[in-house]
């Protein structure tokens, strides 16, 4: 099998579309991780992504009666620029079904390109099966975000390229995973080639494909997927890339979205380029794989595998990057209601800096504050700091892994309702389209009062809601069937310590 894909990679046709992207060099995070740190630059493609390598070469390997009727391809993003760019470039007429939910940025790029396109669906799955059915009526080719053996040789010229261009040996080369074309590619050309280097695939911990593959040892299909590094937001990982995949990567490394956002900042502090989530997906992966193995002095490469970022979404990126480089805590800190009691509160605390105070004066015995502190590079530092404010005789809660927390309590820290009876607390998410939110209202049942509310929407495909709803106990069975046909994930929240502290 290897013999076989190095072959088709050596004689893959890119280079009419692609470029080979450089290997770079990222010195500040070499010198802080102790290793030799290399980025793959797929970002400096014309489509701002590594997809139009193995769009181009499936493409060109069509012979003159399936170019005439045509191709689809279905995406929300890079694979549709790649397909619609190779299709340009040959005189091909490209049909792209995208969700009806893919930012404008995204559509207006394909249509720049040349490709028609088709919205449909709320999802890629909806779409990919309206590209099928559009394949079906009128003969046209498909082609296929990853699994297919045309598109993995072609993504293999990235791991052709790394062989090329180190400079000396490589420990590990990391790689992000979808739908696990760009890994099976770039596994078999170096397996074939370096079977002693390791390739490690990394995905986020919400959408873990591989990870789930490999533990069950059969393909698995999730049942939903997380939205942040929507580059690699596939529930399935493709047949032939998990053919390929589990005899090629040593092992799979799963990452916060927190740790992404962090990876985003490493490569923009030693570039000035700004990742999308999953083009960071990989140096977030290699970035823990340093913390947990202790590596040091070795040479290890992460894939940066596209940058086409939603403008909107910096401000979540940033606001996110100290927890995912362990550089912020969050605490809620009981403190007495009294003069002097917030600087007594710093003294404790000594000369670290605050980031964060939020605080609203709630009765005259005691006060919640929502505090954030920012820390140093020792893992231990957490624990020190809820001990040291321990032995000051204050109530700590360390809400720094606490997803509501972070996403919602710290925009609403102000005061809480004594008062509201039978309170239920959600979070969801929901397709982010016009009038979607008015479609999540509408959808309610009108029994049943809203008692809390916020909304959040950082140039995602998704919008964030956290919901408070009075909920009478006679009543749990019909809101549990409510959940359950409204279709959004959803997080039961009410029983949540920030829940309960400051709301």
């Amino acid at each position: 099998m290897l013999e076989s894909y190095a072959k088709k990679i050596l004689q893959a046709r890119v280079y009419e579309v692609a470029r080979k992207t450089p290997l770079d060099t990222m010195p500040r995070l070499s010198a802080r991780l102790a290793n030799r740190v290399l980025l793959k630059r797929e970002d400096m493609q014309a489509v701002f992504s590594f997809k139009l390598r193995g769009a181009y070469n499936m493409i060109q390997a069509l012979g003159p009666k399936e170019r005439s009727r045509g191709i689809v391809a279905a995406s929300a993003g890079n694979h549709a620029q790649g397909v619609a760019l190779a299709a340009s470039r040959m005189g091909i007429q490209a049909t792209i079904v995208m969700p009806v939910t893919t930012p404008p940025i995204k559509v207006d790029a394909v249509r720049a390109l040349g490709g028609r396109i088709e919205l449909y669906g709320d999802n890629f799955d909806a779409a990919q099966s309206h590209a099928l059915d559009l394949c079906a009526a009128h003969g046209q080719q498909f082609i296929p975000p990853f699994d297919h053996p045309d598109i993995i040789a072609g993504q293999g010229t990235v791991g052709l390229e790394l062989l090329q261009q180190s400079p000396g040996a490589m420990d590990a080369v990391f790689v992000p995973v979808g739908g696990g074309g760009l890994i099976a590619g770039v596994a078999a050309m170096i397996k074939y080639l370096h079977p002693q280097i390791k390739v490690i695939g990394v995905e986020p911990d919400d959408a873990p494909t591989l990870h789930q593959a490999l533990k069950h040892d059969r393909r698995v299909r999730l049942d939903e997927v997380g939205i942040f590094a929507d580059g690699v937001a596939v529930r399935q990982i493709g047949k032939e890339t998990f053919r390929v995949a589990r005899r090629t990567v040593d092992e799979v490394i799963l990452v916060s979205g927190d740790e992404i956002c962090g990876a985003i900042k490493d490569i923009f502090e030693d570039t000035r380029v700004i990742m999308e989530p999953a083009g960071a997906l990989a140096l977030a992966g290699l970035h823990k794989y340093v913390r947990r193995s202790g590596a040091r002095d070795q040479t290890l490469v992460a894939i940066g595998s596209g940058a086409n970022m939603n403008f909107d979404r910096l401000a979540y990126v940033a606001e996110r990057a100290s927890f995912g480089h362990h550089t912020e805590a969050l605490f809620a800190v009981t403190i007495p209601e009294q003069p002097g009691s917030f600087r007594d509160f710093c003294k404790a605390i000594g000369k670290r800096p605050i980031t964060e105070f939020n605080y609203r004066y709630a009765d005259d015995r005691e006060a919640h504050v929502f505090v954030g502190l920012a820390l140093g590079n020792g893992s231990q530092e957490p624990h020190q700091l809820l001990a040291l404010l321990a032995t000051h005789g204050y109530a700590v809660t360390d809400l720094t892994d606490n997803e509501m927390a972070k996403l919602h309590i710290r925009h609403m820290v102000g005061g809480r309702a004594e008062h509201v009876q039978n309170e239920r607390l959600y979070r969801f998410e929901f397709p982010e389209r016009p009038g979607a939110l008015l479609d999540f209202l509408t959808r309610m049942a009108a029994d049943w009062n809203i008692s809390l509310f916020h909304y959040r929407n950082q140039g995602g495909d998704f919008g964030r809601v956290l919901i408070g709803l009075q909920v009478p106990q006679g009543d749990q069975n019909r809101f549990q069937e409510f959940l359950n046909q409204m279709g959004y994930r959803y997080r039961d929240e009410t029983e949540n310590i920030a829940h309960r502290l400051f709301l």
